[in-house]
């Protein structure tokens, strides 16, 4: 991977009884979460679901009603050297149209400690070389995402913080992102924490995951231990529902409606056939469907309105 910056251990992210409220609405309640070193971590949830708003306060934008979000223990407020530290890109809309791409990030070499030429390499480690001299305000928004990107890296930062990076990137520029976050991470020992509402963009990249919704941590793991939980499934089609529910309560089963189908978790569908076939229940259709990653995401993302 082209770039520079030796390694060095990047630092922990640290989220502890986060909170914080906008008027009526509760944006973030009570998170607590962790990115360790070495590591690309998946920040997951729907949108709305107090991403940004958590990131905002991570960065000292915003201020916790209660709580604490640290890098390497101390607050970005309290850290000498913060574009050394922590790099971020929250949006990639806040570029001057008349800026060309090397100007913009040139405005911000100062604040870094930089010159041109690492401006220059910057450019060049998101691809943006050739775009060099055009301005900003002609950029496709996976042209503004690589420029985001590579602004965050001025500083040569230990802790990457990005929020849907991915937005706009076409499928090669995907996979370029994915290589080169891993690279950061496992490479060079940087922290990296990636926020998306959309589990497949992240899934091939990531080492650890946190799902929040609503502004609530729902589950944090390693990405092997998400995927442990997409079991396989069995699709019934019956019209004795309540017959099933006591079959499913009776075998502790798990249980939800799909498309008016009954989809069960925790047996296969030989165990269930013959388990309906000794209750007498009717049954027009069986089949074993194989879980998946979004099939998992969606149930713990989902509000206790939607449950079935």
């Amino acid at each position: 991977m082209k770039g520079s910056g030796a390694r060095r251990a990047g630092e922990a992210v640290e989220i502890s009884g986060l909170t914080k409220s906008f008027g009526s609405v509760r944006a973030v309640d009570g998170l607590e979460m962790v990115a360790r070193p070495g590591a690309v971590t998946g920040f997951l949830g729907p949108n709305g679901a107090g991403k940004t708003t958590t990131f905002r306060m991570l960065l000292g934008l915003v201020a916790p009603d209660s709580g604490t979000a640290t890098i390497g223990g101390r607050s970005y407020a309290d850290l000498a050297h913060p574009t050394t530290v922590v790099g971020a890109a929250l949006e990639s809309a806040g570029f001057h149209p008349g800026r060309s791409a090397l100007d913009h990030l040139l405005t911000y070499a100062p604040f870094a400690g930089v010159d041109r030429r690492r401006c220059e390499e910057m450019l060049a480690q998101v691809g943006l070389s050739e775009a060099a001299d055009r301005r900003v305000g002609g950029f496709s928004t996976g042209m503004r995402q690589r420029l985001a990107l590579a602004s965050a890296l001025l500083g040569d930062p230990q802790v990457l913080v990005l929020d849907e990076p991915a937005n706009g990137l076409d499928p090669e520029g995907i996979v370029w992102l994915r290589t080169f976050l891993r690279h950061l991470a496992h490479e060079r020992g940087r922290t990296v924490l990636v926020s998306s509402h959309v589990l497949a963009e992240v899934q091939a990249s990531v080492d650890d995951v946190v799902v929040i919704a609503h502004g609530r941590l729902v589950h944090e793991s390693s990405l092997a231990d998400l995927v442990a939980l997409a079991s396989p499934q069995v699709r019934v089609v019956t019209p004795d529902r309540a017959g099933f529910a006591q079959l499913v309560a009776d075998n502790d089963w798990k249980v939800e409606v799909a498309e008016g189908d009954l989809l069960i978790s925790g047996a296969s569908a030989a165990q269930v056939g013959a388990a309906a076939f000794r209750a007498g229940l009717e049954i027009h259709g069986l089949a074993e469907e194989s879980g998946s990653l979004e099939d998992v995401f969606l149930r713990l993302t989902r509000g206790p309105e939607q449950q079935p």
